[in-house]
């Protein structure tokens, strides 16, 4: 079963729909919704490590198993639903204090928005 802070691989289809490129992320999905869905909620990772709003850095050191070839950040701003059936493989797991630090960055992009949509 894939379970809440997994760092997966998963094949994106491109939009051709017939080719696809894989790539990590981190499941932020509670693991009651992993089971009784055929989704998990994810963000991606990635190696660009250029400085922006909403990303977290995540190295070897904030994993509590597994390891990445490369360090990364995870782009919160881009969390998306994917098919199960669509993981590769779990490559890793992070922390509990990282995965903490993923839902403060999400919860602060929602309740921005929230404030924002008062207005």
């Amino acid at each position: 079963m894939i379970s809440q802070r997994d760092i997966v691989l998963l094949s994106f289809p491109f939009s051709d729909m017939q080719t696809s490129k894989v790539r990590p992320a981190v499941v932020l999905s509670k693991d009651s919704y992993n089971r009784r869905s055929d989704d998990l909620v994810a963000v991606p990772l990635t190696s660009n490590l250029k400085v922006r709003g909403c990303t977290a850095l995540i190295t070897n050191d904030e994993l509590e198993s597994g390891r990445l070839v490369a360090d990364s950040k995870a782009k919160v701003d881009r969390i998306f639903s994917v098919s199960q059936s669509l993981v590769r493989m779990t490559v890793g797991r992070v922390n509990p204090e990282t995965h903490q630090n993923l839902v403060m960055i999400l919860e602060g992009l929602v309740s921005a928005e929230k404030k924002f949509a008062r207005m």
